[in-house]
């Protein structure tokens, strides 16, 4: 019979579930076939990456990189969890969860504050925040009427859930059933940062990278992080548009 133990939840030393190679394989085979349909959907409407193309091809490439990812975790799940998505990864919500609120909010406007700080004050022109606030600028930018509405089911729906299932759902698992918590979530929480290629935004990635990861680990579930992933967004979402 195949483990039924959660994903995400680390079972005791020496037992089954999902490893790192594994795990690191479906990222890695889902973020490549994701990538690359983004890539065609993007030539084919003629972007060049300048953040100036329109928001239904941002919109168009993150689909087609979540596709992938959605179904490399439903493969697992079926494959050596339960079937279930929402048992295997723990995306039960408690009201404890909420915490996330207020934990998402901080971190945008308190962490990232302090972390940036002393970088700007030393380069200024690459830590500035007109830099830093860049992507998530071209993006509102490119925005209007009716496209809020998408903006934000992209931003602070879709990014959030997808995200928090394949970095800290089925990579922080397989990391923290091997290896030592804290390296688990550190590795995890550094990869999830470079992943995004925007140099400018690695050390406030990292450092709320680590954020989502405590909350993963303290409750053994995903719902805490993704609440704050998402209040993480909106805020940054709506301190951009306010401007």
């Amino acid at each position: 019979m195949p483990d039924t133990k959660p994903l995400l939840a680390r079972p005791a030393r020496g037992s089954s579930g999902v490893d790192i190679g594994t795990a690191s394989m479906v990222w890695l085979l889902t973020w490549l076939v994701g990538n690359l349909l983004g890539s065609l959907v993007i030539g084919i409407a003629g972007g060049d990456g300048d953040g100036t193309r329109p928001l239904w091809v941002n919109v168009v490439a993150a689909v087609s990189l979540w596709v992938p990812m959605l179904v490399g975790l439903w493969y697992l799940s079926d494959r050596v969890g339960t079937g279930s998505i929402v048992r295997d990864y723990n995306l039960r919500f408690q009201p404890i969860d909420l915490i996330g609120i207020p934990l998402g909010v901080l971190s945008q406007l308190v962490l990232l504050r302090l972390l940036y700080w002393p970088l700007e004050q030393w380069w200024p022109n690459t830590f500035g925040r007109e830099h830093v606030e860049r992507s998530a600028r071209d993006l509102s930018q490119a925005a209007h009427g009716g496209w809020y509405v998408v903006l934000v089911l992209i931003v602070v729906v879709g990014a959030p859930i997808v995200e928090e299932l394949m970095y800290r759902g089925l990579l922080q698992g397989a990391f923290t059933r091997r290896l030592n918590d804290v390296v688990g979530v550190v590795l995890v929480a550094a990869w999830f940062a470079l992943i995004h290629f925007r140099p400018v935004e690695y050390p406030g990635l990292f450092a709320f990278g680590l954020v989502l990861g405590a909350c993963a680990l303290k409750t053994r579930r995903l719902v805490m992080s993704v609440v704050t992933h998402m209040a993480f967004n909106a805020t940054g979402l709506i301190l951009v548009v306010g401007r």
